[in-house]
Order: C-alpha cells, then structure tokens, then sequence
C-alpha cells in the first residue's frame, strides 16, 4: 500500500475515487465508467462520474444527462439523475460548451487548468464513489488527475490484442511512476454477442487481458464482450431501463463485484521503482 497523501478539498467527502485508464485508444473506457457507475447507483450508492476527456467527452451522451452546469456559492454544481435506489452526478465539459460540434484545442496547461477546476471547484458532497473517465495515453489529463487526486486508485481497460495490451503495459509503468492503486484489468472486446440469439463468438483473439494481469501480477476482474445492445443504449442513453436485456451489463456487474470486494479489502499497489 502506498503512502497516504494530502486529499484535495473538492473531493474530501468523496469515500472511493476511481480512476479509468487504458494507453490505448477505443478500448471501452467511457463505456466501462457509464455501465460501472449505473451498477453502483442501482446498488444505492451515490455516485459522481468526472469526464477528463476534454477533447472527446462522450459520458454525458452515454449516462443520458442533459443540460448546463449551474453555479452556487459554493461552486458548480453537478447535473444529477436518481438510478434504482442511488444518484449519479455527473461533470464534463460537454456541459458547459454552447456547440457540440466545436473541436476542443486546447494545450496541456489549460487542460491541466480544467482538470483542477473540475476537482476543486465542483459540489461534489458527499458521494460513494467519484468515477473519473479519461482519455487514451500517458498525459496532462492523467497527470492533472494524479496529482489534484493522489489516492484515487486505477482500473486499467484492454482489449484482447497484443498491441493494446502493449500500450495497456505502458500504463502499468505511469501507475508504478505515480504509486497509483491498482485494482485490476478488464479485457473488453472479448468476443461479440450475436443480437438475435445472445451466443457469444469470438470476433478477434480472447485472453490478451488475462495475460497481462498474470504479467503484471494483477488481478484480472473479467472480460466483457462486445454488445449491439449495450451499444445502442449508450447512444440513446436510455442504458438504465433496458440494462437486462444486455449479456454485457452482467459481465460488468461481476466485475463490480470483484471491484467493491478489492476496495473493502484493499488496493493492490505497484510499487514504485
């Protein structure tokens, strides 16, 4: 277990804070935050979910939340939904912009400004868990995540290949560098649900997740495959309705399991080198 450090004001009510990380891109990071973060709010948690992807924020579309951002004295202030017996809480920048559409440029200090902005100054209360999405890599977002929240713990994303599991390694060496909390690795695009009769075949190779928790002496907490419906009901964010009509949701739901049991017992950590 790593060093306990200083909790950032914003979110010192907040009791689990959870970070989404892949090196690779379009792996099912977004996907895993929006589908983790309905599965704790159905359980009755509380839950805050933080889109650090300022480039590409997708969540707000996926959880289904629309609207802007509001200000209090005490600062902005979450759009928020009730799901089964818990609430989600959700900031991201796709709130705040006026066009959708615009391409978001920014350089890595203004970023960095965002990130702290998002943690600092947001009404985050008193929550369960804080699930925080990212964007693909190694970089000012992560780095701005890490250093306004230093004990947030990981959850790495892969799919199945070898090359994303390449970069997925990469990932392991920021969290050795930063002493981040490990709490395992899901492999995601592991197999394709056929949509009219829910047998699950393979689409590309399966185990590539597995292997690298085995290499990096992490816990594996599942694989999820590949789901038209989830995948539809993300985009019309209408997941909490429909949620068991999806073979994915229920592999997400054990791998929620594996995650609140790593949490009550405690965080693998890497220890830095």
């Amino acid at each position: 277990m790593s060093e306990e450090k200083p909790v950032n004001a914003g979110v010192s009510d907040v009791k689990n804070i959870i970070a989404i990380l892949s090196g690779k891109g379009g792996v099912g990071k977004s996907t895993t935050v929006a589908v983790i973060a309905f599965e704790l709010a159905q359980r009755g948690y509380g839950v805050g979910v933080l889109d650090t992807d300022l480039c590409g924020p997708s969540l707000a579309k996926m959880i289904g939340l629309k609207g802007n951002i509001l200000s209090c004295d005490q600062g902005w202030v979450p759009l928020s939904q009730s799901v089964g017996g818990g609430q989600i809480h959700a900031v991201s920048l796709s709130y705040l912009v006026e066009d959708q559409d615009e391409a978001v440029i920014w350089r890595g200090p203004k970023k960095t400004a965002m990130i702290r902005q998002f943690v600092e100054d947001v009404c985050w209360g008193s929550l369960d868990y804080l699930i925080i999405d990212t964007p693909p890599g190694t970089s000012d977002e992560h780095m701005a995540v890490m250093e306004c929240i230093p004990n947030c713990s990981v959850v790495l994303v892969t799919s199945p290949q070898a090359v994303a599991a390449a970069d997925v390694l990469r990932q392991v060496t920021f969290c050795k560098k930063t002493g981040a909390n490990v709490l395992g690795i899901i492999e995601t695009l592991s197999g394709f649900v056929c949509p009219h009769c829910s047998d699950c075949g393979l689409l590309f190779s399966k185990g590539g997740g597995k292997r690298l928790a085995e290499h990096c002496k992490l816990e594996f907490l599942g694989d999820v495959p590949i789901d038209p419906k989830l995948c539809q009901y993300l985009d019309t964010g209408t997941l909490s309705e429909n949620r068991a009509s999806c073979v994915s949701y229920k592999s997400y739901c054990g791998i929620v399991e594996k995650i609140l049991g790593n949490i009550s017992l405690g965080s693998e950590s890497i220890e830095g080198g």
